[in-house]
């Protein structure tokens, strides 16, 4: 899987107190800003510096991007993107299902999450 994984400023701060530091601190060890969005540092060979074998080293912090896939507005709203996405997100088709109202709620989090996203 490629791409980045991008925060909100309150991502920003509920991971930086997770791991116990400041919010200024973390960012300066851990994201990347531009004017108009966030984003954690992609180390080398791995998309996120919180990514470890067993999955995330910050589950309980982790920033809304995932902690809402695979309920992404682009992938609930296309019956091929969420077959694409299935063939590699363990999580798809495992455990107790979820209605479309609530996988569509979880996706206009998403979208509330990162306009400058879905504009």
């Amino acid at each position: 899987m490629e791409g980045f994984v991008y925060l909100t400023e309150a991502d920003l701060k509920r991971a930086a107190k997770f791991v116990g530091m400041s919010a200024r601190a973390f960012e300066a060890k851990y994201v990347y800003r531009t004017r108009h969005q966030m984003r954690f540092r992609k180390p080398p060979e791995k998309q996120c510096p919180f990514l470890v074998d067993h999955g995330c080293s910050i589950h309980p912090g982790k920033p809304t991007q995932c902690r809402t896939f695979p309920f992404w507005p682009e992938l609930v709203e296309s019956k091929r993107e969420w077959k694409r996405t299935s063939q590699y997100c363990p999580g798809i088709g495992k455990g107790p299902l979820i209605q479309i109202g609530t996988a569509m709620e979880i996706a206009e989090e998403q979208r509330r999450a990162y306009p400058e996203m879905y504009k």
